[in-house]
């Protein structure tokens, strides 16, 4: 196995998997098939049974979700059955997690209770697996009527076209998706088509995202498949890998409602579906963008204008982390006046209160489940416009990062999370991760004039030397004989480089005299 080659988006192209009964299968295979009632799951463990994946290979875990009777095994089954009662929970995403949880393989299959499989799916998605291990295949399905067939007519059939009319199936909407996005190679957000019923992917990989979540009622698949987009896995679907899925979509028999229950659950856990965004107000529960900013050794004031730009912006669909070395502060006697930590612990009484504003010691490798991560200068405050505009650029060709190049030399990042998931899957400890993701994704750099846009207005007011980004020492504080010097620092939505009019200084100039103001009796 290649264990982990670099593929562009989700370009699996330079992946040649073996031809269906021309290989020697190593991985093994756990089926998870969730089940409440199980008014087919006969017909599901007949079509299993008779899969041509080797049977040492594979064992097949059928989940009882409150079954009333509780299920009982058929008589025709593979070789290595078993049955698991979740303890706690109920619902399809308890019961993938459940099966998850008590599988041997390395290749977790989920498979619905509803679904009769052709003898190679196991085989097809699988041989995939043994080409690298950063992959979700999807298998394909057609929707029919359940014909009176028997678990012994489903074992001896030799195709799904003996058992059923597929002239008369209904397509998926799905497979209309993979055909039009040259076979998801082309697609922009190919978690779309991991709809459920058919999958499979690494264990590992499985955990890592944290498995399926049982909060989510409806669309769990899809919630699911996004969390595995964020990743950095490459979906791929099968076409030689077909099932029938007996009895029609839930779509097919209450549209209206099916839409409309699934939209809450994915509105908030899925950013990228925009359209679902649109109330104005709103907080979600995954943020579309975070914004990172490292706030060590900053002054509270430089940070409080950092803060105040980066949530007054057009694009407000956001939450700030606040890195710092907030394990520092401690509750015990201290004198608040003289505190070595005065402005970090500030800070803290200041953000702490505020849902949008989160305070970390370390930045996590991702920003995951959010799609995209701001990194910049604490002390260069975001225009309004600036994460509006930069999303907007990524989002025309996939960039994976967009790099604003600051007149001081410093960058301003935006950071696509799909991309730093995928570099972080292909690179080893101390790599350059930017080195991956220029291959995988694409990184650009640009000029910051559009995303830090000067005005007329602001050119006019600027004095003759205007303020660099940079001058002064880092975080905006000054030291040393300079120090009275030193303008006092924009205000959010300023241009990158003008200058603070005169009239504002004395009252920004120091700490001091805003707590005498706040002090002082009405």
């Amino acid at each position: 196995m290649n264990a982990r080659p670099a593929m562009t988006q989700n370009d699996f192209s330079p992946l040649r998997p073996p031809q269906l009964g021309a290989w020697s299968p190593a991985l093994s295979v756990s089926v998870v098939v969730p089940a409440h009632g199980g008014p087919h799951l006969e017909l599901t463990l007949a079509a299993l049974a008779a899969q041509t994946y080797p049977d040492h290979l594979m064992e097949v875990l059928v989940v009882d979700d409150g079954s009333e009777p509780p299920i009982r095994l058929p008589e025709i089954r593979p070789v290595n059955t078993r049955l698991v009662r979740p303890e706690t929970g109920w619902g399809i995403s308890t019961a993938v997690n459940a099966g998850a949880k008590a599988a041997d393989g390395e290749i977790i299959q989920r498979l619905d209770s509803d679904m009769v499989a052709c003898r190679e799916h196991i085989e097809a998605l699988a041989r995939w697996h043994h080409l690298t291990d950063y992959l979700v295949t999807i298998g394909m399905k057609k929707f029919v009527e359940a014909p009176p067939l028997t678990a012994g007519e489903v074992y001896r059939a030799g195709r799904l076209g003996e058992l059923f009319d597929l002239d008369k199936a209904v397509a998926s909407s799905t497979e209309a998706t993979i055909a039009k996005t040259d076979g998801l190679r082309k697609s922009r957000n190919p978690y779309h088509v991991c709809t459920g019923p058919t999958f499979a992917l690494p264990r590992d990989v499985f955990h890592a995202v944290g498995g399926l979540d049982p909060t989510v009622a409806r669309g769990e698949d899809t919630e699911f498949a996004y969390r595995l987009a964020m990743h950095g896995v490459v979906f791929v679907p099968d076409l030689e890998a077909q099932a029938v899925h007996l009895g029609l979509p839930a779509q097919h028999r209450d549209r209206e409602r099916a839409v409309r229950a699934v939209e809450p659950y994915l509105a908030h856990r899925v950013p990228l579906r925009r359209d679902l965004r649109k109330d104005g107000g709103r907080r979600w529960l995954v943020p579309y963008v975070e914004i990172v900013l490292d706030v060590t050794d900053t002054s509270e004031a430089v940070v409080r204008r950092a803060v105040a730009a980066a949530l007054d912006g057009t694009l407000r669909d956001v939450v700030v982390t606040l890195v710092g070395p907030w394990a520092r502060l401690h509750d015990g006697r201290r004198s608040v006046l003289s505190d070595p930590c005065f402005e970090l612990r500030l800070m803290r009484d200041l953000f702490a209160h505020d849902e949008r504003i989160r305070l970390i010691d370390e930045a996590a490798p991702t920003p995951a489940p959010a799609p995209f991560r701001y990194r910049g200068p604490v002390d260069v405050p975001l225009h309004r416009s600036t994460l509006e505009r930069m999303v907007e650029d990524v989002q025309k060709d996939l960039t994976g990062v967009l790099v604003v190049d600051l007149p001081d030399g410093r960058p301003a990042r935006l950071e696509r999370t799909s991309a730093l998931g995928r570099a972080l899957l292909l690179s080893a400890p101390g790599d350059d991760l930017d080195e991956v993701i220029t291959v995988t994704h694409g990184v650009r750099h640009v000029a910051p004039d559009r995303y830090w846009p000067p005005t007329p207005a602001k050119r006019a007011a600027a004095s003759p030397a205007p303020a660099r980004i940079g001058d002064g020492p880092p975080g905006g504080t000054a030291t040393g004989a300079g120090a009275a010097a030193k303008p006092a620092a924009k205000r959010a939505g300023e241009p990158v480089g003008a200058a603070v009019p005169a009239s504002r200084q004395p009252a920004e100039r120091g700490l001091l005299g805003r707590l005498k103001s706040a002090l002082r009796p009405d």
